[in-house]
């Protein structure tokens, strides 16, 4: 009897042992789960944050490429409507965004601003202290021009005649550049004068185009009026941009007068049109670095300028004021909203 009561105690205890070791069993295979999830959704959390990362990152990249090509479009300057222009726009170059805008795509008569792009041009392709042999290419040279003084029979080098075609606007010094430098980079020396000019068109819409320059178009090397002849105000900017890279062009622009001595030895002396740069003129403003001025009757009176103060350089271009006055107004006001 007492072997039978002890029998079934053991079988009791074995049934509570099983029992409870069936259930702590099942509690730690739940507590495993729960913990083994959370290691899952880490794991799965990680990678999501990684490949969103990365699609940041590539984004990140992209937009910066765009900004170097195309900058990024911010107006913070309220319209101006106390001066009439065709259009206008004030660029920051360290933010490299637009601080303001007016009508920037659409194309107008570039006048003078066009030989911004023939020093360009011509720096690119010919040795800055090349000699240009001024010659029969003066005859294309319209009745009425700006010009810088050369007369037929003047050896000058091509960093003279830049200075001559920003600072005094000379036509004639857009021409003598333009046909000298396609018959270099042709290597055609028998090219006709006329001939030399269209090929040097062509190497200006070739370089337009390479600067992204995508709006503009070119038939002559001095501006003068032409109805294939058109540029627009965003275009400008970036072959401002570029020209202020070329030592030869950057260090001219700026300067209000320059006297050089020609092989001849005949003293040719010029005075910047830019009123900016003229400390007798009303408009003179400290920091200007240049660029260019730009007249004709289709054009009106356009302006392009560089612009330093506290170490930050802007561009401002300025197409189609009806008066030569109205033009550096219209600068100076938007001068004045920069920091």
């Amino acid at each position: 009897m007492a072997y039978k009561i002890k029998k079934g105690r053991l079988i009791i205890a074995i049934g509570i042992f099983t029992a409870v070791f069936t259930l702590m069993l099942i509690v730690f295979i739940a507590i495993a789960l729960r913990i083994k999830k959370p290691d899952q959704s880490s794991k799965s959390s990680e990678i999501v944050t990684t490949e969103a990362e990365t699609a940041e990152a590539a984004t990140t990249s992209v937009t910066t490429t765009e900004a170097v090509t195309t900058t990024e479009t911010v107006t913070t300057i309220a319209h101006i409507d106390d001066i009439y222009c065709n259009s206008a726009v004030l660029y920051s170059m360290g933010g490299k965004k637009f601080l303001y805008e007016d009508k920037i795509n659409e194309k107008y008569a570039p006048a003078s601003l066009t030989k911004l792009l023939t020093a360009a041009v011509a720096l690119k392709y010919v040795n800055a202290e090349a000699v240009f042999p001024v010659g029969s290419e003066q005859a294309l040279v319209h009745g009425g021009s700006s010009l810088c003084g050369l007369v037929v029979g003047d050896e000058v080098t091509l960093k003279d005649l830049v200075a001559g075609l920003l600072m005094s606007s000379g036509n004639d010094a857009a021409y003598t550049i333009a046909v000298s430098t396609a018959r270099a980079h042709s290597l055609n020396p028998d090219m006709t004068d006329s001939e030399a000019v269209e090929y040097f068109c062509g190497m200006m819409n070739n370089f337009a185009e390479f600067l992204g320059m995508k709006n503009s178009h070119f038939t002559t090397p001095d501006g003068w009026d032409d109805a294939d002849q058109y540029v627009t105000a965003a275009d400008l900017m970036l072959l401002t941009e570029y020209a202020l890279s070329v030592p030869e062009i950057s260090e001219v622009v700026g300067v209000h007068s320059k006297e050089v001595e020609i092989s001849s030895g005949r003293i040719l002396s010029w005075e910047n049109s830019n009123a900016l740069l003229d400390p007798m003129s009303p408009y003179y403003t400290e920091g200007v670095l240049g660029v260019k001025t730009g007249t004709t009757d289709l054009a009106g009176n356009n302006l392009i300028t560089v612009y330093k103060k506290n170490r930050r350089t802007y561009i401002a271009v300025v197409l189609g004021c009806d008066t030569d006055d109205e033009r550096y107004m219209l600068t100076k006001e938007l001068l004045s909203y920069c920091e």
